[in-house]
């Protein structure tokens, strides 16, 4: 199913131009128009899902194998010298358009793109506690 007024809908579906780097029958991988580095591109579903939950478990898997072979092609045309796969979902985690996407984002030696974090602390009692959460203990 398609969003009419989602933008990433309309650019999966050819409906606004952007320079494709691939296109399948359910996904499209596009340049981004604000890209981190040299060649950041966006694999898109071209169904509508609003994000990594709303996703049917056969388009998910889809999604890391076209994510690693296509990526895997940029790293080596692109002369990478490693490659980020960033996937935000919700306001909180930096999405910004809510149709799922993968951001496909090669890594050069002192690019500063700054897509890593600082390293928080935490203690033995929090991780057992995060643990027993998620265990639904």
């Amino acid at each position: 199913m398609r969003d009419e007024n989602c933008i990433f809908c309309k650019i999966a579906g050819g409906e606004i131009p952007s320079t494709t780097l691939y296109e399948d029958d359910d996904f499209r991988v596009i340049l981004d128009l604000g890209p981190a580095t040299r060649g950041h591109a966006l694999l898109i579903p071209k169904e509508h899902y609003r994000d990594l939950f709303d996703l049917e478990d056969e388009v998910a898997e889809k999604v890391l194998l076209r994510a690693r072979r296509i990526a895997g092609r940029m790293k080596e045309a692109l002369g990478a010298d490693g490659f980020n796969l960033v996937q935000n979902n919700g306001k909180a985690a930096g999405q910004t358009v809510f149709h799922f996407h993968m951001h496909l984002i090669p890594r050069y030696e002192n690019d500063h793109a700054g897509i890593l974090w600082k390293p928080g602390e935490t203690t033995p009692e929090e991780l057992e506690e995060v643990k027993r959460l998620v265990d639904g203990q």
